[in-house]
């Protein structure tokens, strides 16, 4: 699909444990810094519920769930934008990715070393965060010098391209993420150009301790406040948990999670999360051969939702015929809704809701 989350924080808190988890790839996860210095990639399955419960209502051959894509990247350390610790080819790999999932320690272990020698959460997020406003302040700065020099022709596009710059270089320079910006249009298709760091979308994981996964702690909490003082989603999992959870049989795992007090892997909601944060949604398709989960971005239209099946879906849209997923569902089958009137037919200009059953229908 292309949509991509990126996997960052400082060396040693738990980034390829998590990943590992993720992606069952089996990496190496070390105690010591820099330890995945090429970034890996895993392939995840989104979890869904709807679409088991439709796969089940027509006992469909193939089920094929949505997917998402993570990239661990190795740990950043402080003066990461000034090239410390290979930092200029580390943030290189975050300016890949679509979305970023910043993974804290909030747990404390002697035998894991940390980084700076002291588990705070508050300043392990601060350190990953002033790495890449840094970073961003040169790309601005050196923007800012070649706008200067365009606006000379006298060009009123660059002037106010420079007011433009002149305002994110400020937000930038008071410790502010590029993403906290409140721009016009002209000011949020200069910030896409820009490609900023700070501009992507962030949660916070906190990764606790396994006797911590159920009420938290104290570590958390100051995180918490943090991530909600800039608007951004925070969800805790115990790497830990996770990483045992992967080696287990799914009986065992069904077990292993009731014992634990936990209704589902602290992963299947980190995915979702993920999946939120990219502003995506699901769409399905129905029948005995295949049933499949498919990935659009919120506000997208039934022709583009089309063109993710297939090009000429799109080309050719004539019209799609919808049914929400709980109707059909509720239902039993789809000669039912259709007896009571409930499949829907839609025109290309037709926005695709989250949980719909579709139909297209095309010309070759």
């Amino acid at each position: 699909m292309g949509f991509c989350c990126g996997i960052v924080g400082l060396p040693n808190v738990g980034k390829s444990t998590i990943f590992n988890a993720l992606t069952a790839a089996g990496i190496e996860s070390a105690n010591y810094p820099f330890c995945t210095i090429e970034p890996n990639v895993g392939v995840v399955p989104v979890p869904d519920e709807r679409l088991d419960h439709l796969a089940a209502m027509v006992r469909t051959k193939n089920k094929v769930n949505a997917r998402m894509e993570f990239l661990d990247i190795a740990g950043l350390v402080k003066g990461a934008s000034q090239g410390e610790g290979l930092g200029n080819q580390f943030l290189g790999h975050i300016r890949q990715v679509d979305a970023i999932l910043h993974v804290v320690r909030c747990f404390k272990d002697d035998n894991i070393v940390h980084v700076s020698g002291n588990v705070d959460p508050r300043q392990d997020r601060e350190i990953i965060n002033t790495e890449l406003i840094l970073a961003d302040l040169s790309s601005v700065r050196r923007r800012r010098q070649k706008t200067t020099s365009q606006a000379k022709s006298g060009d009123k596009i660059y002037k106010e391209q420079l007011q433009d710059l002149a305002a994110i270089e400020k937000h930038l320079d008071q410790g502010q993420p590029a993403r906290t910006m409140d721009l016009d249009d002209r000011g949020k298709i200069l910030l896409q150009e820009l490609f900023l760091l700070s501009a992507k979308p962030v949660l916070y994981v906190a990764n606790v301790a396994e006797y911590d996964i159920v009420s938290g702690n104290p570590l958390v909490d100051e995180l918490t406040l943090a991530a909600a003082a800039e608007q951004a989603a925070l969800v805790m999992i115990s790497g830990a948990i996770e990483e045992e959870l992967s080696q287990l049989a799914e009986d065992e795992r069904r077990d292993f999670l009731a014992d634990l007090g936990l209704n589902e892997p602290g992963l299947h909601r980190l995915i979702r999360k993920g999946y939120e944060l990219l502003g995506l949604i699901t769409f399905f398709t129905v029948g005995e051969k295949e049933t499949r989960a498919w990935t659009v971005i919120h506000g997208s239209k039934a022709p583009q939702a089309a063109g993710t099946i297939h090009s000429d879906f799109e080309r050719g849209f004539i019209r799609a015929e919808v049914i929400a997923c709980q109707e059909l569902l509720a239902c039993g089958n789809e000669a039912k809704a259709r007896e009571k009137g409930l499949l829907r037919l839609e025109g290309k200009d037709y926005i695709i809701q989250d949980g719909d059953c579709v139909n297209f229908r095309f010309n070759v």
